[in-house]
This record gives C-alpha cells, structure tokens and sequence, in this order.
C-alpha cells in the first residue's frame, strides 16, 4: 500500500511517500480502507517534533473516513462505511495517512450518509469538535456569538453547524489583523462581521452571549472582558501556540458572572457521532471541504494548512 511516513521532526518536506504491506488484521482490531481524511493543526505540531510521546517512525494522521476491509468485531461488517478519529491514532501506532490503517474495534463508528467521500473526510474531526463545542455553548436563537480564529477549520464547521439551525442568529468573526481581503470572504461564508483581532487584543467594545475560544490561552483572559453577564466561553482551540493559562483568578477574571468550559474531542463517543450526523442530515448543513488534495501531494496540503491561507478544512482523497 502506499503510505506517508515520517521519521524524523521536521518541516512538511519530512512526509515521505513510501510502500509498506498492508497491516495484518489481528484480534480487538478492524482493518480500514482509508478513503480520505482531513488534515490537523495537531498533526503539524506533531511532524514539527511538539509531540514527545510520539516515536518516529510514524505514519500520522488523527481521523479518516473508510470502509471496512477485514474486522474481528462482531458488530463490523466488511464494506461498511466508517469513520474514526483520535484514540491515539497517528501517535501511539499508525494513523490514516494510507491506503489502509488498522484500529481498535472500539474507535471504528460505523454511519449511514449520503456524503460524498470528501466532503465525508471533512467531517470527523473538525466537525465532531465544532458540534461538540456548539452543545456546551447552549445556543439560543436570541444570542450573539464570537468565534476567535474564525477562518480555522473548526471556526467554519461551527459557523455552517450553527447557521444551519439559526440562520439569523449574529455571528461574529475575529481575525488577525486587518486583511480586508480574508474579512470579505469570510462575510461571503456566512459571518454577520468581522473584527480585528490585533495580538490576542479584540479591536471593539463589544460583548457576547456566546464566545468559542479557538486561540486558546494567548487570548483568553481577553475573551473574559467580552463576555455578557450570565455569558458562557467555550475554550476549545490552542491556535495561539500557547497551551497553559498562567495567573488565572477565576474570582476576578471571570467577570459578569460568565461561565467557562471546554470541550475536548478526544472524548468520542459512538452516541455523539451519532448525534453529529443526523443534525448534519437534519439541517442540511454544508460540509464541503475548502481544499482536497491526493495523497501523493501530502506536502503541499500540510504547507498549505500551516501557512493560513485558507478558509475551513483541508483534505486529501484516496483513489
């Protein structure tokens, strides 16, 4: 099979394209066959060498969309559409960056949907986290909510998982900078404004019902002094390149009685995946990828997600 593998940290030039034989089925593991799957900021922090639990050589990749080629379970079948993600995929043993991967049982979900291949390879990850994210935030139709990073993959899911249920519910984007040009497209993909985000500082005034963190602790203690009485922030994302909150007073940096969460996609569970594909089916939501690529171009989709050009998921296809 083909397959990328990395064996040393490094820039996206360390992904190489190389044939390997096809996992060998055994017991408590389901044999994939990979038909596409998204690309992940954790996944470039991991090649860039951010990962120390990680052993190289590995073949990344922290979700996938497939079919069953060969399984021990008695609940999978062969030719069965699947879709799987995080669990240690892509760190602990091989991930999806394959013509097959092999996975426990007990993080292959088996799903009936009508999705093309690509846009099903935009779903798992970056869907699951947005939806996730969306539920702990409580959306109401009255609200107005903040996305910080909202040209991010999981910004666009949550924007087109949202607007799907509440079309006229107020959507704010935040951006770095002022790129007039990112700002117009991103009002062309649904966000009711954009603002300025100029380091970790929101250039406004104004307060939320609703804020989805995705820069993470870099901007944080900012979103606080954004947030309505009664407010609830969802920290979800560590865009900002910083992973811990230091000097945190939650008594007086959680001012108007605000709520914090988080919701952390690491906690799969089949219930939710379920939930997660009948609310797309339900409300018809647009799950298109921004970009697909093959697997064979597997640099250039990982220096095109780490360069911020684009706006929403990146994936690649297998033929």
């Amino acid at each position: 099979m083909k397959a990328i593998v990395i064996y040393k940290a490094g820039d996206a030039q360390q992904l190489q394209l190389e044939e390997r034989p096809i996992p060998a089925l055994k017991e408590g593991w389901t044999l994939v066959k990979v038909k596409g799957f998204g690309i992940n900021r954790s996944e470039i922090f991991t090649r860039q060498g951010h990962s120390p639990s990680v052993i190289f050589p590995r073949i990344l990749g922290i979700e996938c969309v497939g079919v069953v080629e060969a399984t021990t379970s008695p609940t999978l079948q062969k030719g069965q559409t699947v879709v799987s993600l995080m669990g240690e995929m892509g760190r602990a043993f091989d991930g999806s960056y394959a013509e097959y991967t092999l996975l426990p049982n007990t993080q292959v979900y088996p799903i009936n949907t009508s999705l093309s291949w690509d846009d099903l390879a935009a779903v798992p990850e970056t869907y699951y986290t947005a939806f996730g994210s969306m539920q702990n935030l409580q959306i109401k139709p009255t609200d107005t909510v903040l996305v910080r990073a909202a040209a991010s993959g999981v910004g666009i899911a949550f924007l087109r998982l949202v607007k799907a249920q509440y079309p006229t519910l107020r959507v704010v984007g935040s951006i770095r900078g002022n790129n007039t040009e990112k700002a117009a497209v991103l009002l062309g993909l649904g966000y009711d404004a954009i603002i300025a985000d100029n380091d970790n500082v929101l250039a406004t005034d104004e307060c939320f019902d609703k804020i989805l963190e995705l820069v993470g602790p870099a901007s944080i203690k900012d979103s606080f002094a954004h947030i309505k009485e009664y407010g609830i922030i969802c920290a979800t994302g560590l865009l900002g390149g910083k992973w811990y909150l230091e000097d945190f007073d939650p008594t007086r940096d959680l001012l108007h009685n605000a709520y914090l969460t988080t919701f952390y996609s690491g906690s799969v569970n089949a219930e939710k995946i379920t939930q997660l594909f009948a609310y797309i089916d339900e409300h018809d939501v647009p799950v298109a990828p921004e970009k697909v690529f093959a697997l064979e171009e597997i640099v250039a989709a990982h220096q095109y997600v780490e360069s911020s050009a684009g706006y929403g998921k990146v994936v690649v296809r297998i033929n």
